[in-house]
């Protein structure tokens, strides 16, 4: 089991550019609640319970639909921005803690969510809470979206030349290399179906199109941890790539605005 002492290095990962991070990633679609509803039974939830919530993008679409919502998040500048921007939210709050260990009663939640952060979850120990915490017939939702977003052919092509430098220098780097632990995206859908925990698991796979611009483009690389980890150490060889990468979105877009489109994989597991 990994312990927490390292799961503390993924948390601290996203510290120092969480407004960068609201303001560029996208929101939790609609979609995600209508189908988590359909497999509750169309019911009003008690209690969603949202881990690694960071700022509450994908928090607050609940406050309409359950009775309570629950953030779950470690890192200190994710968790004071979702609160900051859920105030009047009555039926929200945000605590600190790691998804294997919320503190959370027993069968109390009706739907658990995990929006583009299992992969920074230990799977085995998260998904025992996620089994002690949710009712029987409650969801479990984990849903991801694919990078980059659909966009631009130049543009993608941009985006997949700067991120294969910060792949390399994350994963070489003494300073970078062991300051998180990642588990891999491609076997979360396996991983719920080899718990033991849930009586029906299946994935489903949609888009959801966004507005952008040339300065979201640039925000939605800048709101990546590993590029952020490498500008937090100083690696001067990086420089030029990343400056390279927003010139080149703000030549192919200039001022203009369009539509963008973040493919998702959701995998559910029904309790």
């Amino acid at each position: 089991m990994i312990m927490n002492d390292n799961l503390q290095l993924n948390a601290d990962r996203f510290l120092g550019f969480a407004d960068v991070y609201d303001n560029a990633r996208p929101k939790c679609p609609e979609i995600v609640t209508d189908i988590a509803l359909r497999y509750l039974g169309n019911n009003q939830p008690d209690l969603v319970v949202d881990l690694g919530c960071g700022t509450g993008l994908s928090t607050r679409i609940w406050s309409k639909i359950s009775r309570k919502v629950i953030g779950i998040e470690p890192s200190t500048d994710m968790r004071e921005i979702a609160r900051k921007k859920s105030l009047g939210l009555e039926n929200v709050v945000f605590v600190s803690a790691f998804a294997d260990n919320t503190g959370l009663d027993n069968n109390s939640a009706d739907i658990m969510t995990c929006s583009q952060s299992f992969h920074w979850m230990n799977p085995e120990p998260t998904l025992n809470e996620v089994g002690r915490v949710l009712k029987k017939g409650g969801v479990f939702a984990v849903y991801d979206y694919d990078w980059p977003p659909v966009s631009n052919l130049e543009a993608e092509l941009e985006y997949l030349k700067l991120f294969e430098k910060v792949i390399a220098l994350e994963s070489t780097h003494p300073n970078i290399k062991d300051s998180f632990v990642r588990w891999d995206k491609d076997n979360h859908l396996a991983n719920l179906k080899d718990c033991g925990k849930f009586r029906y698991v299946r994935e489903i796979v949609f888009s959801n199109s966004e507005n952008c611009n040339a300065k979201r483009l640039i925000s939605l690389a800048l709101s990546q941890g590993g590029l952020q980890a490498i500008i937090k150490a100083n690696i001067e060889e990086f420089n030029p790539y990343l400056t390279a990468y927003q010139e080149k979105m703000n030549e192919i877009f200039g001022n203009t605005e369009f539509k963008i489109d973040f493919c998702y994989r959701l995998r559910l597991g029904i309790k």
